[in-house]
C-alpha cells in the first residue's frame, strides 16, 4: 500500500479494495470507519470516494531505545567532533605515536603464511582450532604445569573475553543457579551486563580507594571474606580495568588465602597478558598461583590487546579441575552451551594465534613487539605523570599514575570534571574518570595535563 494519504474514486480497483477490506474483516461501505490492522490501513467512505490512510501499526512498539554503549558511544562521539584538538582516550586500543590503529607485524607474518599454504574455510568443531587451544593454554600456565599434563583443563576457543565470559556465565547459571559472582567495584564496563544477560546474580566488592586513588585491600578482602561460601569472585588477572590498580605478590597471596577458606571458586578475566608489564609470565603469575595451590580456577582470555587482533574475536575459556574425567565433563558441557549460542568459533584469528605461539621466530617477534608497545605506554604514563607534577602548582600529588599498570589510568575525576574534559578540551574519555594512555602520545601529554588540571580545580 501507499505509505502517504490517497483517494481512490469507485472504480475496478477501488472494489478489490472493498472486497479485501471484508475479506479482512474491514466490513462494508454503511460504516463511518473501519480498520485493516494486520495491513496497517484505516479506511474511511464518504459517499463514493474512500479514503485509505496508512498508519503505523508495529509489534516492536514495545521497545524502547536502548542508551549508548558508555565505551563504544565515546568513539561515535569522538568521531561527530570537527575540532582538531580532539582526542579519543576512550576505547581500550593501542595506537602508535602519531595515533593510528597498529597491525603487529608478527600478524602480518602468520597471515602470509597462512595465504601461502592455502587453507581451507572449513567450519572448526564446537571447541575450536585444536592447536590454539594447546597453545593459549600453554601460554596461560606454562607449558610444563602439571594440569596440562595432567590433562585437567578444559579449553573451548570462544568469541574474544566477552564471549568466554559469557559462555562461563552460562555455565554458572545452569549448574550453579544459586550461586552468586563477586565483582570488583569498580569493573570492566561489560561484567555486569554478561552476568545480568545470563541472570546469573552479582554483588561488587570493595576495590578502589578514591581517597587514595589506590587499592581498598582491607575493604576487597572483607568483602570476599563476608561473601556466602562457594561465590564465584571475578579477578583481573593483570592490569585491572578501569583502574590500573594492582594487587602486590602480597596481597595476592592473602587473596588466594580467603578464597580458599571460603570455598569460593575464583574466576580470572585475563585480557592483557604480556600487555600489561611487557611479560607473558609475570603478567599470568596471578592465575599460576591459584592453580598451584590446587584450586579448581575459571579463566577467561583475550587476543585483542597483546596481538591486537581487536576484530577477529578470538579468545578462550579455561577450566582447571581436580581430576581428568571432571574436566571433560565440564568440556562436555561448555561445548553443549556453545552448540546454540555461535555453534563454532571463527577460524583466522585462532590460526594467527596458533602459528605465532608455535613457531619459536614469531613467537620472539611477538614478545620483542609487545615489550615495544607496553614500553610506549609506560614512557607516555611517565610523561603525562611529569607534565601534571610540573604544571600543577597546588601541591597535589599525582604519583598514583606511577602506580597504575597497563593501558588504563583512572584519574579521580568525577563525572562533572570527565564531562568538562570533553565540553571544553575535546577530550574523550568514559565517564568514570578512566582514561586509555595507549591512546596517547607523547606530543598530547602537557595538552592532557592541562586539560585534567582544568577539570579537578576548577570544576566541582
Amino acid at each position: 500500500m501507499a505509505s502517504a494519504p490517497f483517494a481512490v474514486s469507485s472504480s475496478p480497483a477501488a472494489s478489490a479494495l472493498a472486497a479485501r477490506s471484508k475479506l479482512l474483516g474491514g466490513g462494508g461501505g454503511k460504516s463511518e470507519a473501519r480498520t485493516g490492522c494486520r495491513m496497517g490501513i484505516t479506511r474511511k467512505n464518504f459517499g463514493r470516494v474512500m479514503m485509505a490512510l496508512a498508519v503505523d501499526v508495529s509489534r516492536f512498539e514495545i521497545v524502547p531505545m536502548a542508551p549508548p554503549d558508555p565505551i563504544l558511544g565515546v568513539s561515535e562521539a569522538f568521531k561527530a567532533d570537527t575540532s582538531d584538538l580532539k582526542l579519543n582516550l576512550g576505547v581500550g586500543a593501542y595506537r602508535t605515536e602519531e595515533l593510528q590503529p597498529y597491525v603487529l607485524n608478527v600478524v602480518k607474518k602468520a597471515e602470509t603464511l597462512m595465504l601461502e599454504k592455502g587453507e581451507n574455510k572449513e567450519y572448526l568443531p564446537i571447541e575450536g582450532l585444536a592447536a590454539f587451544n594447546k597453545a593459549t593454554a600453554e601460554l596461560l600456565f606454562g607449558a610444563d604445569n602439571p594440569v596440562l599434563k595432567q590433562g585437567r583443563v578444559a579449553t573451548l576457543q570462544s568469541l574474544s573475553g566477552t564471549g568466554s565470559l559469557r559462555l562461563a556465565a552460562a555455565f554458572i547459571q545452569r549448574y550453579f543457579p544459586e550461586a552468586k559472582v563477586l565483582i570488583s567495584s569498580p569493573t570492566w564496563g561489560n561484567h555486569k551486563n554478561i552476568f545480568n544477560d545470563a541472570r546469573v546474580p552479582w554483588s561488587e566488592y570493595r576495590y578502589y580507594d578514591p581517597k587514595t586513588v589506590g587499592l581498598d585491600f582491607e575493604g576487597m578482602i572483607a568483602d570476599i571474606q563476608a561473601a556466602p561460601d562457594g561465590s564465584f569472585v571475578l579477578l583481573h588477572g593483570c592490569a585491572h580495568n578501569p583502574t590500573g590498580i594492582d594487587p602486590t605478590p602480597e596481597q595476592w597471596e592473602k587473596i588466594a588465602d580467603v578464597i580458599q577458606e571460603k570455598k569460593h571458586m575464583p574466576f580470572f578475566d585475563v585480557a592483557y597478558q604480556g600487555f600489561a608489564s611487557g611479560s607473558l609470565d609475570e603478567d599470568a603469575s596471578s592465575v599460576r598461583l591459584f592453580v598451584k595451590r590446587g584450586l579448581e580456577v575459571f579463566v577467561a582470555q583475550s587476543y585483542s590487546k597483546n596481538l591486537g587482533l581487536y576484530s577477529e574475536r578470538i579468545g578462550a575459556i579455561n577450566v582447571v579441575c581436580s581430576t581428568p574425567e571432571v574436566a571433560d565433563r565440564v568440556k562436555s558441557q561448555l561445548k553443549r552451551l556453545a552448540r546454540p549460542m555461535y555453534s563454532n568459533p571463527p577460524i583466522h584469528g585462532a590460526r594467527i594465534v596458533a602459528n605465532v605461539v608455535g613457531d619459536p621466530t614469531m613467537f620472539g617477534e611477538w614478545k620483542q613487539e609487545m615489550e615495544e608497545m607496553a614500553g610506549r605506554i609506560k614512557n607516555v604514563r611517565q610523561k603525562l605523570y611529569d607534565s601534571l607534577s610540573a604544571k600543577d602548582n597546588s601541591g597535589k600529588d599525582w604519583s598514583f599514575i606511577l602506580r597504575q599498570i597497563g593501558m588504563f589510568s583512572y584519574t579521580g575525576l568525577n563525572k562533572t570534571q570527565s564531562d568538562n574534559m570533553t565540553d571544553k578540551w575535546h577530550i574523550y574519555m568514559t565517564k568514570d574518570g578512566r582514561i586509555s594512555l595507549a591512546g596517547l602520545s607523547l606530543a598530547k601529554c602537557e595538552y592532557l595535563a592541562d586539560a585534567i588540571i582544568d577539570s579537578f580545580h576548577n570544576v566541582s
